[in-house]
C-alpha cells in the first residue's frame, strides 16, 4: 500500500496537532477527524478538507492507522474497537485507565497482528536521543517537570498527566526492576493531586526522584543523571545537553579535574517523529519504540505512585 488512510480521533489541543502531522505527512492520507464536541469539529472543518465526524465507530473497518487522542477514561474501548478491526494504533499517554485495560489491547493487538504504539512523546526529544549514547549505569537521577496549571489535562492527576513521562523515560534508563517507591503529593488547584513527589529505587541500586507539579508559575522539564565520573544535565524544554566528565587531573591547581561538553540542539519537531515512526512501523512491521508493554510499564509504576500516596 503507498498511501496508508489515516484519522484522529479526539481533535482538541493535541488531536490537532497529530491532524497537522498526518495531512502533511507524505506516505499518508488524512481521511477523517471525529470528536464528540461540535465546537471541535467546526473548528476541525475550518482547518482540514477531511470527514468530519462525531462518532468513531463510523470508521471501523475504513481506516488503516489511527491516533486516539481523547480523554483517558476512553482510551481502552476506542483502541479495542479499531484494533479489532484491524486497525493500527497510536493511543495517548497514559495508555488505559487500568493495567487489565492496558493488557487487554497489548494482547489483542498481537493477535490481530497490529502495531500498538504509546504516546510518550518525550522520547523522541531531541534532547534525550543525544543523551543516549552517553548512558551506561545511572546512579541517581533527578527529574523535575514543572508547567503552569491549566484546565487542560486534569481528567487525571498530575502524576499520570505528567510525571508519568519521566517514569517511562527513568525506566527505559535504567532498565532495572523496582524495589521500592515512596511518594508524596497535595492537591492544589483540582480535585487530583497538582504536585507530586516519588523517590524510585530500583535493585540495581539506582534511585530516581522525580518531582511534577501543574500549579507552577514557570515551565521547566529537566533530568540530570549522575554516573560514576560522568554527569549529564539534559534540558527537555530547551533542547540543551551537558556532559561533565571526569578527567585524571586537573590542568591547574584548585581546578575541578572535568572536562564539559555543553550540545545546544536543535527543537526539532518530536511529534512529527513520533508520527513518521509510527507510520514506518505500520509499513516495515518493525516494534514501536514506546510499545503497548512499555505503555503499561510506565502506567504501573505511575499507579504505584498513586497508591503510596493513598490513591
Amino acid at each position: 500500500m503507498s498511501e496508508f488512510r489515516a484519522a484522529v480521533i479526539g481533535v482538541g489541543y493535541l488531536g490537532r496537532f497529530h491532524a497537522q502531522k498526518y495531512a502533511q505527512a507524505a506516505d499518508c492520507k488524512l481521511v477523517a477527524v471525529v470528536d464528540t464536541r461540535a465546537e471541535a469539529r467546526a473548528q476541525a472543518a475550518r482547518e482540514f478538507a477531511v470527514e468530519i465526524l462525531a462518532d468513531y465507530r463510523e470508521l471501523l473497518g475504513r481506516v488503516d492507522l489511527v491516533s486516539i487522542v481523547t480523554p483517558t477514561p476512553t482510551h481502552f474501548a476506542i483502541a479495542r474497537d479499531f484494533l479489532a478491526a484491524g486497525t493500527h494504533v497510536l493511543l495517548e499517554k497514559p495508555v488505559t485507565e487500568t493495567l487489565a485495560e492496558a493488557r487487554e489491547l497489548i494482547e489483542l493487538a498481537a493477535r490481530q497482528r497490529r502495531v500498538l504504539q504509546v504516546g510518550h512523546l518525550e522520547r523522541f526529544n531531541a534532547a534525550i536521543l543525544a543523551a543516549e549514547p552517553y548512558l551506561k549505569a545511572p546512579r541517581f537521577i533527578e527529574c523535575h517537570r514543572l508547567a503552569p496549571y491549566r484546565e487542560r489535562g486534569t481528567d487525571v492527576n498530575v502524576v499520570l498527566d505528567l510525571m508519568i513521562h519521566d517514569i517511562d523515560i527513568v525506566q527505559t534508563m535504567v532498565a532495572s526492576p523496582i524495589a521500592s517507591i515512596d511518594s508524596i503529593g497535595a492537591a492544589v488547584f483540582s480535585d487530583g493531586i497538582d504536585i507530586a513527589n516519588a523517590r524510585i529505587r530500583f535493585e540495581n541500586g539506582c534511585v530516581a526522584n522525580a518531582t511534577a507539579s501543574r500549579v507552577s508559575v514557570k515551565t521547566e522539564r529537566k533530568l540530570r543523571v549522575f554516573e560514576d565520573e560522568t554527569y549529564l544535565s539534559i534540558d527537555l524544554q530547551q533542547k540543551i545537553l551537558t556532559v561533565i566528565k571526569k578527567r585524571s587531573a586537573a590542568v591547574a591547581p584548585g581546578e575541578l579535574p572535568v572536562i564539559i561538553e555543553e550540545h545546544s540542539l536543535e527543537q526539532g519537531d518530536a511529534l512529527k517523529a513520533e508520527i513518521e515512526s509510527f507510520v514506518a512501523c505500520v509499513r516495515t512491521g518493525a516494534a514501536p519504540v514506546v510499545s503497548g508493554e512499555a505503555g503499561l510499564r510506565a502506567l504501573e509504576t505511575a499507579l504505584r505512585v498513586n497508591k503510596q500516596m493513598g490513591l
